[in-house]
């Protein structure tokens, strides 16, 4: 089950990460007044989302799986009890 979850690529872990660092920089800056300063944490996060995005469309996001069909169950016989 967790093969399937989200989130288990490079494509995820960066933009998320690069997000991260973007909310952060916003968070100091609120702490310190600064509008500049968290417009270019916005501005890093929008940077963080577009990464991921080019990295999933360059191949590093989810991978497509083909699942294989589902196994059909044998005809069972009974076991002679001897």
């Amino acid at each position: 089950m967790s093969r399937a979850a989200h989130g288990h690529n490079p494509a995820n872990w960066t933009g998320v990460t690069i997000a991260f660092v973007g909310f952060c920089i916003s968070g100091v800056a609120m702490i310190i007044p600064s509008p500049l300063v968290v417009v270019a944490g916005l501005v890093v996060v929008v940077a963080g989302l577009v990464v991921g995005k080019m990295m999933a469309m360059a191949g590093m996001g989810k991978q497509t799986t083909v699942h294989a069909p589902a196994a059909v169950a044998e005809e069972r016989t009974p076991v002679a009890a001897g």
